[in-house]
């Protein structure tokens, strides 16, 4: 699949807003944390993929009823759906001038009714985008860092109506973010995912 890039500006990829905050403390500090062990960008890229991948959960996963979606909410809370670890993850890519786009796949809902929209980052390493999924590993699901063929957790099966979505957007879908800012829990957020951009 061609990626396709929303905006031309690599710039734009880097930007902090209120959901990417990467210039809060707790991103700061766990970026710092991070790189301090890292010995280049490739080693930190692959380290801050990890710490978000396996030491916060998916809320579906450990069942926690919180809803975040602010990148430092993700890293001090320590839950997210994957939505919410995508934009932490983007955050700690950014905070070392790593460029980041999130990107986006529909996929057969959890409950087995309808689909939903699944949230990824893609990282720009040697000229070329590489996609990859931080959502955590459960039995059947075995994502990888890679930048050398993809390792998602999810592929998208056409007889299913599950797509790839090949646009790189800078910032958050709004479509996504209105639906996890509205959430009360999340139960709620669960029924009321989008199921397509």
């Amino acid at each position: 699949m061609q990626l396709i890039q929303e905006t031309p500006d690599l710039s734009a990829y880097l930007a902090a807003d209120e959901v990417i905050d990467h210039h809060h403390p707790v991103v700061r500090e766990t970026a710092a944390r991070l790189a301090g062990k890292s010995a280049d960008s490739y080693v930190y890229a692959q380290a801050a993929y990890e710490f978000v991948r396996d030491t916060i959960p998916h809320s579906a996963d450990s069942g926690d009823l919180r809803v975040t979606w602010r990148a430092s909410d993700v890293l001090a809370q320590g839950t997210g759906i994957c939505h919410a670890k995508a934009h932490a993850l983007a955050a700690l890519l950014r905070a070392e001038d790593i460029p980041t786009a999130f990107c986006y796949q529909r996929l057969t809902h959890d409950a087995g009714t309808g689909h939903c929209v699944h949230g990824l980052v893609a990282v720009r390493f040697q000229g070329e985008w590489h996609r990859q999924d931080c959502r955590g590993n459960k039995p059947g699901v075995d994502a990888r860092f890679s930048l050398t063929g993809e390792r998602l957790a999810f592929v998208p099966e056409g007889k299913s109506s599950e797509v790839d979505y090949p646009v790189l957007y800078a910032a958050p879908h709004p479509v996504v973010l209105r639906v996890l800012k509205g959430a009360p829990d999340r139960p709620y957020l669960w029924e009321t995912l989008p199921d397509a951009l």
